[in-house]
């Protein structure tokens, strides 16, 4: 077994990764295949280069974004102190000047003693190393087909095809009843029904709705099994009555009578605290999407903890084949972060690598791998992606959704963030003291 510890990809991820595996004694060979091999969206050959928005995210710190950030300055994050250090206005978001955000990375890591950074693509994982894969999501041709061998093909994925999620807390449940279609089972699904007027003028809003344009390395082809809802629109007005939303087998207790229309939504997690909107992936603009979909009886003031998309990305079934340690359960050795596993954001991104980072260097010196409480921004995110269902497995951001309920539960919106995360940084903290580590 190789010494050292192999990192395939310099972005985000896997620069977060290097860091937090240096900063514990780890030796670290880290491999980023720019400038010999070049992809469609990087313009340079700097590490952790930033190619869309420069933004990230909210720095608020009552948002779980912010909570995620407070808790990866307490872990000493490189991506976050750097972030902090070349910031620039943005109300209460924290974005940064990219080309001295990657430009610092870079020469952070090119001048520590534990890094040695090879200019090369892998195309093989290898065998005798502890590793970490962290390509993201233009991971290129030759080491995804490495990947699909590894993992199974039915277990990689090339695109995002993402529905909105949204806050439980926020919908109107006057409106909306709880049923599976024919009464089959439990009664699992939230069900919106629709009279024909109110189909109608949804009907006419979406179609009409903005739309985002695909960048030039993003077009996808879509397959029809997952379509964008304004997609299916476009082909008819009844088209979304006989798709996604049909109401076939579903009665409205209120009524008595079947409604017109029905959206269904899905828990997302064992605490109900938020819910999928089945089969709605769209390429709608967010604040389109807020608008439109809040047209639906029972989310006219619906939080949207994400909301949806259909874009390129690479990413695997994680609740099939991570453990809560982001390491494969087939082989123990080699560790995915970043997009790969699933994780929407640059921030996301950034902390499965610093923590497949710790966990790797833990192993290598012979310790154990070490998973934050699932009552921390790190942990919820964690805990999401390894045991949500695989069927319905797709990429996610931090958001309030992902978090256990409160033991004592709070009604004012602001003091049950508040509460969250005192009880988020306060046990990162004690996790950070009782597992020995140095910041």
């Amino acid at each position: 077994m190789r010494q050292d510890l192999v990192i395939i990809g310099g972005g985000l991820a896997g620069s977060e990764a290097a860091w937090q595996a240096a900063k514990h004694g780890a030796k670290v060979t880290l491999y980023e295949m720019r400038p010999k091999t070049e992809t469609a969206a990087h313009k340079t050959e700097q590490l952790a280069e930033i190619v869309c928005s420069n933004s990230l995210g909210s720095n608020d710190p009552l948002s779980a974004p912010g909570i995620l950030k407070q808790e990866m300055r307490q872990l000493g994050s490189l991506i976050i102190k750097v972030a902090d250090d070349v910031a620039i206005p943005a109300g209460t978001a924290l974005a940064v000047d990219r080309e001295q955000f990657a430009q610092k990375i870079t020469q952070t890591l090119t001048e520590h003693p534990n890094v040695r950074i090879l200019r090369e693509e892998i195309q093989d994982i290898p065998e005798d190393a502890m590793c970490i894969i962290a390509t993201g999501p233009l991971t290129s041709p030759k080491l995804s087909e490495t990947i699909i061998q590894l993992t199974r093909s039915k277990n990689l994925y090339f695109f995002d095809a993402i529905s909105p999620i949204v806050d439980t807390d926020s919908l109107n449940m006057n409106r909306i009843f709880r049923a599976s279609r024919y009464d089959k089972g439990t009664a699992d699904y939230l069900n919106c029904p629709m009279d024909k007027e109110t189909y109608n003028q949804f009907y006419d809003a979406l179609i009409q709705a903005d739309r985002v344009q695909p960048k030039s390395f993003e077009n996808i082809p879509y397959f029809e099994g997952c379509l964008p809802i304004e997609v299916m629109a476009d082909r008819g007005r009844q088209t979304l009555a006989f798709g996604p939303l049909k109401p076939v087998g579903l009665i409205d207790p209120k009524t008595g009578t079947r409604p017109y229309a029905v959206l269904q939504l899905r828990a997302e997690n064992h605490h109900g605290s938020c819910y999928n909107l089945v089969g709605f992936q769209t390429k709608l603009t967010y604040s389109e999407q807020r608008r439109v979909f809040r047209m639906i009886p029972g989310l006219e003031q619906a939080e949207f903890l994400r909301c949806g998309s259909i874009h390129r990305n690479t990413f695997i079934n994680v609740p099939v084949l991570l453990k809560d340690t982001l390491q494969l359960k087939k082989h123990s050795n080699i560790f995915f972060a970043g997009q790969l596993v699933g994780v929407e954001g640059y921030v996301e991104a950034a902390a499965s690598g610093g923590l497949a980072g710790l966990n790797a260097a833990r192993l290598l010196s012979e310790r154990q791998a070490l998973t934050p409480p699932a009552t921390t921004a790190h942990g919820a995110l964690l805990q999401y992606i390894t045991t949500c269902e695989p069927k319905y497995f797709q990429p996610i951001n931090t958001n309030f959704g992902l978090f256990p309920p409160l033991d004592t539960p709070i009604r004012d919106k602001q003091k049950k963030r508040q509460a969250i995360q005192e009880r988020a940084l306060s046990e990162f903290q004690s996790w950070i003291a009782q597992s020995g580590l140095s910041i």
